[in-house]
């Protein structure tokens, strides 16, 4: 796989679990409202922050190979 093929698969994928994670964090923090045994909002607030996280892992990814795209498969202009 080149560097933006890599690019384009990652950003837009570490996007979208960005925006999953979050919006499993505001469940979470519903169950917890709503007196949902501790347990159950543990376990999702937990699965929220990794999917979370693992987003931002894939983005910051996605920016490593655009810099290394732009670095290396670029044509360097004169």
């Amino acid at each position: 796989m080149t560097h933006k093929s890599k690019w384009l698969l990652f950003s837009p994928v570490g996007l979208v679990a960005i925006g999953a994670g979050a919006c499993l964090v505001q469940w979470a923090g519903q169950l917890k409202e709503k007196g949902a045994p501790a347990k159950d909002w543990v376990l999702a607030g937990t699965a929220a922050l990794t999917v979370f996280n693992a987003g931002i892992s894939l983005f910051g990814q996605g920016v490593v190979e655009k810099v290394l795209h732009e670095v290396r498969e670029k044509p360097q202009q004169p």
